[in-house]
C-alpha cells in the first residue's frame, strides 16, 4: 500500500476512534443535564458558538433553550445560567453546590489549581478564609484604609494637575493610584508614579487582562482539548503573568530576608508566618505557590477591576454631559470645597452612589463571570448537572435583564433611584458576582470606586475631545472581560 494510502486508513481510524469516545464520554458524562444544541463529535457546538463572540452567541442560544441550557466546548459540558432568576437560583439558593471553580484554559498553566481565585475545595475555603482576615487587619473596611485611599487620590490629583489641560490618556494614571492601594497592603508601602519597574507591571497587567478577552482567547478557552498542542497567541498570557509571578517571586525572597514574625509588615509577611508555622505538615495548603498565586491574584484584582471601572466611568460622564453636571451639583452641596470627601457622604449623596452603580452595571466588566463548577451531583431545575460539569453564571444576562431594569441597553442612574431620589438597592447588582464565590475585595472596590470618583470631580470636569453624541462607548474587547475603548481626554479644573 503506497504511503497515503496507509495515512489516509490511519487518519480514518483514528477519526473514527475520537467520535466512539467522544459519543461515550457523552453519554456517561451527560447524566440529565439542560438541554441544547446538539453537539457533533469532537468539535462539540462549534457550528453555534462564533469565533470571538462567545458572549454574544450564548446569550442567541437563550433565546431557543432558556434561561438555562447546556453547550459543548468540544468534548467539554458546560451548563449556561442566564438571568437573574436562574443565577439567584444556583448562586444563592444552592450556593454550596455551585462553588466549585473551573479555571479558563488560558489561565491553566499559570495557576494550576492554587491561589484564591482559581483554588477549588478546601483549599480555596482555607485561603479565602486567611485573606480576608490579612485585608481586614490590614485596614479594609477600616478607616485606616480610607486615609489610604484619600492620600493616594491626592496624589492622583497632582498627575492631573500636571497635565494643563492638554488631551491625555488615562489609563495609567488611574492603574497606578489604584494598584497602590492594594500594594500598600500585599507589598506594606506605594509605589512612585515614576518608579519603572511599577510601571512596567502596570503595562503588563493592562495587555493579559486584554489578551484574556481577545477572539483568540476565546477560541482557545473553548477548544483547548486541540489547540493546546499547537503554539497560538495563548502563550502570550502565559507570558505576561509570568513576568508578574517573578516580580512577586522576588518581594516574597526579600520579605523572607527581612521577616520579623512579632510584626507583620503585609499580607506577604502573613503568609510567611503562616508557611513557619505549619512547615511540619506536607498536606500544608501555605506554601510558595499557593503565596504567590495568591498574591497575584490580589494584585491583579484589585487593579484592573477599579481602574477599568473608573475608565469607563469617565467616558460616561463625557458621553452625558447632564450626568456630569448633576454629580458636581450635588458634590458642591454635600462636600464643598474645602474638605476632602469621606465615605460617610456617600449616605447623603444618592445621586452620586447611582451613577457610580450603574457605571458598574454599563461597563459589565466580567459578563461570563468567572466559570463555577458544581461541587456535586445536583439538581436543578428538574435537571441532574453531573458532579466537576462547569457552570457559566452571565453576569452580564443579570446586568442587563428587562424584568429588573428599566432600559436595560440605556446608561440610566435611575435604576438606582427611587421616586423620591433616595438611592434603592436591587438584587440584580452583581458585577461582583454573588453567592460563597462572591469577589473577596468588594467593600474595598466599592470604596475605593466612591472616593476616587468624588475626589476628582470635586476638583475637575472631565473635557472630551469629540461631541457627547460622538463618543463611541465599544469596547475594545469582550470576552473575559469588557476592555474600555481607548480614548483621550482634558482635565479642566473647576
Amino acid at each position: 500500500m503506497e504511503l497515503s494510502g496507509t495515512v489516509t486508513v490511519f487518519l480514518a481510524l483514528y477519526l473514527t476512534y475520537l467520535i466512539v469516545v467522544s459519543i461515550k464520554r457523552g453519554v456517561s458524562k451527560k447524566g440529565n443535564l439542560p438541554p441544547g444544541p446538539t453537539p457533533l463529535p469532537v468539535i462539540g457546538n462549534f457550528l453555534q458558538l462564533k469565533s470571538g463572540r462567545t458572549i454574544e452567541s450564548l446569550l442567541k442560544l437563550r433565546e431557543k433553550y432558556g434561561p438555562v441550557f447546556t453547550v459543548y466546548f468540544g468534548n467539554r459540558p458546560v451548563v449556561v445560567l442566564c438571568g437573574h432568576e436562574a443565577v439567584k437560583e444556583a448562586l444563592i439558593d444552592k450556593a454550596e453546590e455551585f462553588s466549585g471553580r473551573k479555571t479558563n484554559p488560558t489561565l491553566e498553566r499559570t495557576f494550576q489549581g492554587y491561589g484564591v481565585v482559581f483554588s477549588d475545595g478546601e483549599r480555596w475555603k482555607l485561603l479565602r478564609r486567611f485573606s480576608l482576615t490579612v485585608l481586614r487587619n490590614f485596614g479594609m473596611g477600616k478607616k485606616s484604609i480610607e486615609e489610604r485611599i484619600q492620600e493616594e487620590a491626592q496624589f492622583l490629583l497632582e498627575e492631573f494637575q500636571k497635565t494643563r489641560q492638554e488631551p491625555f490618556d488615562p489609563t495609567f494614571f488611574l492603574s497606578r493610584a489604584v494598584s497602590n492601594i492594594i500594594c500598600s497592603i500585599v507589598f506594606g508601602d506605594r509605589f512612585d508614579y515614576g518608579d519603572q519597574e511599577f510601571q512596567a507591571l502596570l503595562r503588563m497587567m493592562n495587555d493579559s487582562f486584554r489578551e484574556m478577552s481577545t477572539p483568540w482567547a476565546q477560541f482557545y478557552d473553548m477548544y483547548a482539548n486541540i489547540l493546546k498542542f499547537f503554539p497560538g497567541p495563548h502563550t502570550k498570557i502565559y507570558d505576561l503573568l509570568e513576568e508578574m509571578r517573578l516580580f512577586i517571586a522576588r518581594k516574597v525572597k526579600r520579605n523572607q530576608e527581612t521577616l520579623d514574625p512579632n510584626a507583620p509588615r503585609d499580607f506577604i509577611d502573613c503568609f510567611l508566618i503562616q508557611m513557619d508555622k505549619e512547615k511540619g505538615n506536607p498536606a500544608s495548603e501555605f506554601n510558595l505557590p499557593n503565596l504567590e498565586l495568591t498574591t497575584l491574584n490580589l494584585f491583579f484584582a484589585g487593579t484592573e477591576t477599579v481602574s477599568s471601572t473608573l475608565r469607563y466611568g469617565f467616558l460616561l460622564l463625557m458621553k452625558y454631559p447632564e450626568v456630569q453636571a448633576k454629580l458636581h451639583e450635588e458634590l458642591d452641596r454635600v462636600v464643598g470645597q474645602s474638605r476632602v470627601p469621606n465615605i460617610e457622604d456617600r449616605s447623603q449623596m444618592p445621586y452620586t452612589d447611582a451613577v457610580i452603580h450603574e457605571v458598574q452595571r454599563v461597563s459589565d466588566l466580567i459578563p461570563m463571570n468567572v466559570a463555577h463548577a458544581v461541587t456535586c451531583d445536583t439538581e436543578f431545575r428538574g435537571y441532574v448537572i453531573p458532579k466537576g460539569t462547569e457552570i457559566y453564571p452571565m453576569l452580564t444576562s443579570v446586568l442587563h435583564d428587562p424584568s429588573m431594569f428599566k432600559t436595560p441597553d440605556t446608561f440610566n442612574p435611575g435604576h438606582f433611584l427611587d421616586e423620591s431620589g433616595c438611592f434603592r438597592k436591587t438584587a440584580a447588582f452583581v458585577p461582583f458576582s454573588s453567592g460563597k464565590r462572591l469577589c473577596l475585595g468588594e467593600g474595598l472596590a466599592r470604596m475605593e470606586l466612591f472616593l476616587f470618583f468624588t475626589t476628582i470631580l470635586q476638583r475637575f470636569r472631565l473635557k472630551p475631545l469629540l461631541p457627547p453624541q460622538d463618543i463611541s462607548l465599544a469596547p475594545r474587547e469582550k470576552g473575559f472581560a469588557t476592555i474600555p475603548p481607548f480614548y483621550k481626554l482634558c482635565i479642566v479644573p473647576r
